[in-house]
């Protein structure tokens, strides 16, 4: 009979050692958020709640055009949440199975979206409201802020088709920067 080898090497691990592997594996990365992809979407998200929080006060049911409004901006700000969410936690990394070049055809149809949305907010500021009101100076403002968050997402739609077609980098570049840029 064969005899038992006089050293086995052998390694145990405890549930709490697995545990703290899955914790540690969340902590954000700040270097995403100083990344243009992450300033530029804390401004979406800035802008973006600013559209409809200002839209919300007013009596924006009354209106369809207000309704899409509403609709765009809540819905681009909870999806661009999300995807904050995700490349902050580095879980972008961890899905390989997605495609992330969905992120720069989000980016464009945000920017579709909020072109549309833009419009029709600002055409309906001057049909609902009386000058000089308060829901007259907020759906204005709101128009105004719309306008910047879809240029926000027109911006962050250019750099992630850059990032997508390579310009700009290299292998070393886009490796420090996280894949960010």
């Amino acid at each position: 009979m064969a005899e038992f080898p006089s050293k086995v090497s052998t390694r145990t691990s405890s549930p709490a050692q697995g545990a703290e592997a899955s914790v540690s594996a969340l902590r954000p990365d700040l270097g995403f958020v100083r990344s243009r992809l992450g300033a530029l979407m804390l401004l979406q998200l800035v802008l973006g709640l600013l559209v409809w929080a200002l839209i919300a006060d007013t009596p924006y049911h009354l209106y369809p055009a207000y309704g899409w409004v509403m609709f765009v901006a809540v819905f681009l700000w909870l999806v661009t949440i999300v995807l904050f969410n995700l490349y902050l936690f580095q879980l972008h990394m961890k899905l390989y199975m997605v495609p992330w070049p969905l992120l720069m055809i989000f980016n464009i149809s945000a920017t579709v979206l909020y072109i549309t949305a833009f419009i029709a907010c600002s055409a309906a500021v001057d049909l609902t409201s009386l000058r000089g009101t308060r829901p007259y100076n907020q759906r204005a403002a709101a128009s105004f802020f719309a306008c910047l968050v879809m240029i926000a997402y027109g911006v962050s739609a250019f750099f992630s088709y850059q990032a997508w077609r390579g310009v700009g980098s290299n292998a070393a570049t886009s490796q420090m920067a996280g894949g960010y840029a």
